[in-house]
């Protein structure tokens, strides 16, 4: 029988620390999948429910974006995959009582954890000014109050609409559309925290913002380097791809700060070898980096490379052939300084020199990377050294080659592909204008970090959110939750509880919606939705499982039912596009090219692939029509002493901002999250031993006191003069102004702090 919603709320006080794991998956990731999932679904609703996940006539898992390829298991899921399933399929539900019984001032102390347990919201809700309850509401009034607050504002720009990656390509295209009929481009969304800078990058090199790699690339890959990335919780399905392509006879180079498990080694519980064996090791060579030392790493391999004899070390046709920008480029790297590479990467030149042999030995080479390399000030220019490494070989638009960004939530390429962007392509607002009748607004909008500074000071007055926990996922918690409550009125569609429901403007409303594995029945009969992976294909998802209440309405449902209600009768036919998702793929075949016959080939099994300039033809859509060899300016973060550089991540128990358990199988934490990772020389220096408790106090410019206070010292073999520590939590040391050059990421990955015990905090107190 499913377990009921906890009533108590979790603490660290259990907290037990053990050493981390060498390996990923095996048996302990069944276990803990099957376990959480019957604890939420119950065994019969298990079984029926991840036997869909994945499927060709099943639905896309609302965990990461990692692609499936033609051929499926009959268990396409991995374990996270399994606990967001579970997280959305639970039949625990969030009713009307429940708010009754609870304050918004309590739930804004409740843990993250505990708010996601109480399971499926159920009608929608609103918060009246003044109060300090959330009360039942119809969607008529809902939508009335929508309207009435948005059509008061004194320009569109008054208003944000946010989406999360989980949103389906139907409701991303509906809701931009929506936006920007209302007349504003402000649609910042969650890439804006991930990979906006590899966007950014990628653009400007090649000429567009996507990763040029399909599935069969990595199989035929002599050479895989994973740089700044943890698949083994973060993507865990990937690890399959690499165990593949390791059998087909690829190196891998691990490059990171922390020893992960999942990148060293992989126990597939779907093989006996994974089950009963040791598995696949993964990892040939693993290069321990100073957080921010991937930009001197590609640097230093581009200039071995200019200076090196072998007779395949550069592509010299390719260059000529495909390319801008080498002269400027030699120049710059030949006259790397040496010493600051070594300093920048923490990293032996022996080191480098023995990766500069595998990558002589390869002739394919794909780069794989996540949040690693795209929470820096300088992401845009360390991404932009990691294609100038591949142009010089010829490493794009062959197969077995090219650049690979592996994006985070299930869909959020494809919600800028339909368009929630909020610097759109003066191309897709003709074809809008074209195919809609209507005049889109062409001033570029807010991004998030923007759209919070806008709030912070006034000039935002409605906030609409599509999916997601924008309070969580965001930083400089403080500042963000004080812009919210700046709001006049804040607004998210959502399928379970979250911090940002009790972190609300002086109205707020709560609208439930239909989760990726719940059937969508509209006017016409049932609806299929599609998503598009982190490698460019676009496929179909169908719910199976009966609402989780009956007073559920789509994304696509809410997004045409509050423009009929803010825009009323225009030129757009809502209802239509309501009444029938086909009608949407319509519009969409006719406005963003790779979609033409839209209808017809999504219900194809497995979809189809988007067209990818630079993988088919060796071709750039650039201003010059050529990939763009850049100059990156290495600048090496200096840390003070007794300081130490943090990086946010993951425990193995969450995705985002979503927290599944307490615990991180793989580094060894048990029943807690308020942990710092530091090595144990550092510990040695800062006079510090593990078990103790610290405030991590993040330093920044500004001067401003940032504070995570109670964080208990796990000594861990981190890269030295680096640490860890989990978000959200620690988001709250994250300077809302301190962000990547081009992208505006924040800065997540790079905080310098300094740890205070907590005796000497109290003392001073």
């Amino acid at each position: 029988m499913p377990r009921k919603a906890p009533v108590d709320d979790f603490d660290d006080s259990g907290l037990e620390v053990s050493g981390p794991k060498t390996w990923a998956a095996g048996v302990p990731g069944v276990t803990t999948a099957l376990r959480q999932s019957w604890e939420q679904m119950g065994a019969r609703r298990t079984a029926l429910t991840l036997l869909r996940v994945n499927q060709k006539q099943g639905f896309d898992c609302p965990g990461c974006a990692w692609p499936e390829g033609d051929h499926r298991h009959v268990a396409e899921f991995c374990e996270n995959g399994a606990k967001a399933v579970a997280e959305e399929a639970t039949t625990r539900r969030v009713t009307r009582e429940f708010f009754a019984r609870h304050t918004v001032a309590e739930l804004g102390e409740r843990t993250d954890h505990w708010l996601g347990q109480q399971g499926r919201l159920t009608e929608p809700m609103l918060r009246r000014a003044g109060s300090d309850h959330y009360e039942p509401v119809s969607w008529d009034e809902a939508f009335a109050l929508l309207a009435r607050e948005l059509n008061a504002l004194s320009s569109p720009d008054e208003a944000v609409f946010y989406t999360s990656g989980r949103t389906s390509n139907e409701a991303a295209f509906a809701y931009q559309l929506f936006a920007r009929a209302f007349g504003t481009n402000n649609l910042p969304d969650c890439s804006n925290m991930c990979h906006e800078s590899s966007g950014s990058a990628l653009t400007e090199t090649i000429g567009i913002g996507k990763g040029s790699v399909l599935l069969e690339d990595l199989y035929q890959a002599d050479l895989i380097f994973v740089v700044g990335q943890n698949p083994g919780t973060n993507h865990p399905r990937m690890l399959s791809a690499l165990e593949k392509a390791k059998k087909a006879g690829a190196r891998i180079v691990a490059v990171n700060p922390l020893p992960e498990a999942g990148l060293m080694r992989f126990r597939n519980p779907q093989r006996p070898s994974g089950v009963a064996g040791r598995g696949t090791a993964l990892a040939d060579r693993f290069l321990q980096i100073r957080l921010n030392g991937d930009l001197a790493l590609f640097q230093a391999l581009n200039r071995m490379l200019l200076e090196s004899d072998a007779p395949n070390a550069v592509d010299r046709e390719f260059i000529a052939a495909h390319t801008t920008g080498f002269a400027e480029f030699e120049k710059h790297v030949k006259a790397l300084d040496w010493d600051d590479v070594l300093e920048a990467t923490g990293l032996t030149r022996a080191e480098i020199a023995a990766t500069l042999g595998d990558v002589l030995a390869a002739d394919r080479i794909v780069v794989c990377w996540a949040m690693g390399l795209t929470q820096h000030r300088n992401s845009v220019p360390t991404i932009r050294e990691v294609v100038n490494f591949l142009l010089l070989r010829g490493n794009i638009g062959r197969p077995g080659a090219g650049v690979c960004p592996v994006r985070g939530h299930s869909n959020v390429q494809g919600d800028r592909t339909m368009g929630i962007y909020e610097k759109p392509k003066p191309e897709f607002l003709d074809a809008l204008a074209a195919e809609f009748s209507f005049e889109p607004p062409r001033r570029h909008g807010l991004d998030t970090v923007d759209a919070i500074r806008a709030m912070r000071d006034g000039g935002v007055k409605v906030f609409f959110g599509m999916g997601g926990n924008f309070v969580r996922a965001t930083p400089d918690s403080a500042v963000t939750e004080a812009a919210m409550r700046n709001c006049r009125l804040t607004a998210h569609v959502s399928t379970k509880l979250n911090r940002s429901h009790a972190v609300t403007g002086e109205q707020a409303l709560i609208l439930p919606t239909l989760g990726r594995t719940e059937r969508d029945v509209q006017a016409s009969g049932p609806q299929l939705v599609s998503v598009e992976d982190s490698m460019g294909m676009v496929h179909a998802s169908r719910g199976r499982l009966a609402p989780a209440s009956p007073h559920l309405l789509s994304e696509v449902a809410i997004v045409c039912r509050l423009a009929r209600a803010v825009l009323g009768e225009t030129g757009i036919d809502w209802t239509a596009m309501e009444r029938d998702y086909d009608v949407i793929r319509d519009h969409v075949s006719r406005v963003v090219p790779g979609f033409e016959d839209y209808n017809a080939r999504v219900r194809r099994p497995g979809g189809f692939t988007l067209p990818h300039p630079p993988r088919d033809g060796r071709r750039f859509p650039t201003a010059s029509g050529r990939a763009a060899l850049t100059v990156n300016e290495l600048e090496v973060l200096r840390v003070p002493d007794g300081r130490l550089l943090l990086q946010t991540v993951r425990s193995h128990d969450q995705y985002n901002t979503t927290i599944y358990g307490l615990d991180d199988r793989y580094r060894g934490i048990k029943a807690g999250r308020r942990v710092v990772f530091v090595n144990p020389a550092d510990l040695e220096a800062l006079g510090l031993a593990d078990g103790e408790t610290v405030d991590l106090v993040s330093e920044w410019t500004d001067g401003v006191e940032r504070r995570a206070p109670a964080f208990r010292i796990v000594a861990f073999p981190t890269a030295r003069g680096c640490a860890a520590a989990y978000f959200p939590e620690t988001n709250v040391l994250v300077p809302l102004d301190s962000t990547a050059e081009v992208s505006n990421t924040p800065t997540s990955k790079s905080i310098v702090v300094r740890l205070e015990r907590r005796e000497a905090v109290a003392a001073e107190g």
